[in-house]
């Protein structure tokens, strides 16, 4: 598409992550590269985000999340819809289906894999004929992994001549609160689950969002609390491996099978030495458990919603999104035994201010960096950027890629 007056639009601009993207968007763009507008359901919401940001001629759009005809019309001014509107299974389906069909490119934050393999399913072929682009997982969840491994590949390949076909990932430290909005995904989709035999084996599939012909078989190793020689720490599980690791193995497919046709990827959560780091892990597991069971059982789960869990609109306060940070390992290895270790950094909380100003970068990389050689489809945050979004996400995004 061309001859839009915006090069993106950010949709959800009064949701809890939008207002955080909306000021930093409005503090990065200052100097006209990048032509921006707001978009929400409610004109009241967007004018005051508006006052209350500074957002001298930014236009503001009204389109609610289920009026086709409105979204249409937002989709064909801009070049890529940028969206923040979750739970993306109850409010995200006709934007991705506007998006695909009229050939505007299109980016969220999504961790749900259960709603991205329904759009993959539903629109990809539309988006390969229309041109549009569309790249899930462009927050925390899941570009530091996705991009950290093909970071890491990508030196393995220079140093080795071959990429690794096992690669590790521990979180070091990750200091930052959970949203309304994350926690009402999550039960969502508990609550499909928990109706739907299919989707529950679709979950327990690690390849569940690779192409039909993928052709992976290798099983995966299932994270338990253990100790970790090769980090020098107890491990527990971490809860966002369920969707990264969809997406890495996503990109592995999408790139040629380039990482490898046995490829193992695993997360953990790295808990300290000693009997310490041995308690540690255990309760990390243990409370990981516990809320898991409790969203699934419908008693628990209101208990749950109405007085312990955020909100949506709800997170973390500016202080402590500004006081957040987190600091992901890799460590990868090659069929012949050689091994090699990057390290990927964020400056603020990782749920909501790392992925305000890394959903940012993804929408104006896609905006402005990609290849017209690249098609229509269903890409990865390192399929479709790669290097070109790393490079962003180090020079405005605060994020540091760097070899051990």
């Amino acid at each position: 598409m061309t001859n839009q007056p915006f090069d993106i639009i950010l949709y959800g601009a009064t949701s809890f992550v939008g207002q955080i993207m909306t000021r930093y968007m409005h503090e990065t763009f200052t100097d006209g590269s990048i032509k921006w507008a707001i978009a929400g359901r409610s004109q009241s919401k967007l004018e005051k985000l508006s006052a209350d940001t500074g957002l001298s001629g930014i236009e503001m759009i009204v389109a609610d999340a289920h009026d086709e005809a409105a979204l249409a019309v937002m989709a064909a001014r801009t070049n890529v819809v940028v969206s923040t509107v979750g739970p993306y299974a109850l409010y995200g389906d006709t934007l991705v289906k506007v998006c695909a069909e009229s050939g505007t490119h299109y980016c969220d934050l999504t961790g749900e894999p259960q709603w991205i393999r329904k759009m993959q399913k539903a629109h990809e072929a539309t988006a390969k004929k229309s041109g549009a682009r569309i790249v899930h997982c462009c927050g925390f969840d899941s570009i530091p992994s996705d991009l950290g491994v093909h970071f890491l590949q990508k030196h393995a390949q220079k140093q080795f001549g071959h990429t690794c076909d096992d690669i590790k990932m521990r979180v070091v430290k990750m200091k930052g609160g959970a949203s309304g909005g994350t926690i009402a995904s999550m039960i969502n989709m508990v609550k499909e689950a928990s109706k739907d035999a299919e989707l529950r084996k679709e979950l327990k599939n690690p390849y569940s969002l690779c192409p039909p012909d993928h052709g992976f078989t290798t099983r995966q190793k299932i994270v338990k609390t253990a100790y970790d020689e090769d980090y020098k720490s107890y491990i527990a599980p971490f809860i966002m491996e369920g969707i990264n690791a969809r997406v890495v193995h996503r990109s592995n497919a999408l790139s040629g099978n380039l990482y490898g046709d046995d490829f193992l990827y695993q997360e953990a959560m790295v808990t300290g030495k000693g009997g310490r780091g041995r308690r540690r892990a255990k309760m990390t597991g243990f409370g990981m458990g516990a809320l898991m069971a409790g969203i699934a059982i419908p008693p628990t789960r209101w208990v749950m919603e109405k007085f312990v869990l955020p909100k949506p609109g709800e997170g973390p306060s500016p202080e402590d999104q500004k006081s957040g940070s987190f600091d992901l390992l890799f460590m990868g290895t090659t069929p012949d035994g050689n091994t090699i270790k990057c390290r990927v950094t964020g400056d603020r909380d990782p749920g909501y201010g790392s992925t305000a100003k890394m959903l940012a970068q993804a929408a104006a990389c896609m905006a402005k960096d990609v290849a017209k050689s690249k098609k229509g489809g269903f890409w990865t945050p390192a399929t479709l950027m790669g290097d070109k979004l790393i490079k962003r996400l180090q020079t405005y995004a605060g994020l540091t890629f760097d070899l051990e």
